[in-house]
């Protein structure tokens, strides 16, 4: 088992600017399981000079997923920046929307008609995510992480009926499937059936979430993307695959293939990702070059994703 590092350690390795991508990427997801504020001060500090979009974006999901408020102020600075690059400031977004204090709404509401569709959307689901949060209705959805242990930028559907009462049995995958298809709901009742198709995790749940990778939403494909990751199941690999191989998709969809073939972890999505490290998308080319680290951690007995920093 790797030595812990302490925090200065991985500051330095974080900020040296010689680190390559995938050993950025694992330094960032230590300092998040430090859970601390010296921890969010470190990955604020590499946000503001990080030049990988992909990195970028990385931390801004971590400092989420870490729910601490003092990452607010770095957050809101990144998705404030119309320099940077959408997906930078769609995560910030989405972090502030994870973190979900309720004065993040102010600085939501400032951007939730962006220019960039990606930044706008995610600012609208966020501001929904903070209003349920203080609402009546958080009753009516699962809090419950269960085996993903994420922050999610919506919750599964708990259990109801048409008249809101609880229901005995769940929710049919015809049922959150309309509600997933449905372009005219919002994105965030959306994702409230699609993290509940994540959570049933079968063979017609799968199914149903490959069909979404043909939504009109990038935001709303690249999520059925990262849910599909989470998963982690080889038959979602063929509907993966021919998203990171259309050109013409969103790179931050593409990215999002990439990182869920990696954490699949098989012979054949080894052999895609090779094959695509040399992609024109630094975005896409850095996701398979961290998807590729992740599937040789998968595949071997390291406990923690995190424990071949030290030797980096």
């Amino acid at each position: 088992m790797a030595a812990v590092e302490s925090v200065e350690q991985l500051r330095e390795r974080l900020l040296s600017g010689t680190a390559d991508v995938a050993t950025r990427m694992r330094t960032v997801f230590a300092l998040k399981g430090l859970g601390s504020d010296e921890a969010v001060h470190v990955l604020g500090s590499a946000l503001l000079r990080e030049t990988s979009a992909l990195v970028a974006h990385e931390i801004c999901y971590v400092l989420g997923q870490m729910k601490l408020e003092s990452a607010m102020p770095v957050l809101t600075e990144t998705l404030k920046d119309t320099q940077r690059d959408a997906m930078v400031r769609h995560e910030a977004a989405e972090a502030l929307g994870a973190i979900g204090a309720p004065h993040a709404a102010e600085i939501l509401a400032q951007f939730e008609h962006d220019a960039e569709v990606v930044v706008a959307e995610t600012c609208q689901v966020a501001l929904e995510r903070i209003r349920w949060l203080n609402s009546p209705q958080r009753a009516a959805f699962d809090l419950e992480y269960g085996q993903y242990r994420s922050v999610d930028p919506a919750p599964a559907i708990k259990l109801r009926d048409s008249d809101g009462a609880l229901k005995t049995q769940a929710c049919s995958v015809e049922e959150l499937r309309r509600i997933l298809m449905d372009g005219a709901e919002s994105l965030f009742t959306r994702y409230t059936a699609m993290f509940s198709l994540r959570n049933m995790h079968s063979e017609e749940s799968i199914k149903v979430l490959c069909d979404a990778l043909h939504d009109p939403s990038a935001l709303f494909r690249h999520e059925i993307a990262f849910v599909l990751g989470q998963m982690a199941d080889a038959r979602s690999v063929p509907a993966l695959k021919a998203v990171l191989l259309d050109v013409n998709e969103h790179a931050m969809v593409r990215h999002e293939a990439a990182e869920a073939l990696g954490a699949i972890a098989s012979d054949e999505c080894d052999a895609l990702l090779h094959e695509f490290r040399h992609d024109p998308s630094a975005v896409v080319r850095e996701s398979c070059l961290v998807a590729l680290d992740i599937s040789e951690y998968n595949n071997s007995d390291q406990m923690h994703y995190t424990d071949r920093i030290v030797n980096a």
